[in-house]
């Protein structure tokens, strides 16, 4: 029998062929970081809201102000969680 190459070593992303590859990672890298600065700022903004509309009785308000505070943490765990989670599956589709 002839010694065939791992495959592991033979399955991955080839990034220097696409022409460009430099770029696109600077590019994702700085949407990553508006996407987290803009959700750390609702977070900021509904937090905000949100103790403005308790102490003042409008609980209709301050339920909506609660929801935003919620959709921007899970808007934060998601961009904050895309980049190691994509290297997660490309180091698991290295081992397959």
């Amino acid at each position: 029998m002839r010694n065939l190459p791992s495959a592991a070593s033979a399955v991955g992303p080839n990034f220097g062929a696409v022409g460009g590859s430099g770029q696109l990672r600077v590019i994702v890298g700085a949407l990553l970081t508006y996407g987290l600065v803009v959700a750390v700022l609702m977070l900021v903004v509904s937090a905000a809201t949100w103790a403005i509309a308790s102490g003042s009785g409008s609980w209709h308000v301050a339920q909506k102000a609660r929801a935003g505070c919620l959709v921007a943490i899970g808007g934060a765990v998601l961009t904050g969680s895309a980049l190691p989670w994509a290297n997660w599956l490309l180091g698991l589709g290295a081992h397959l």
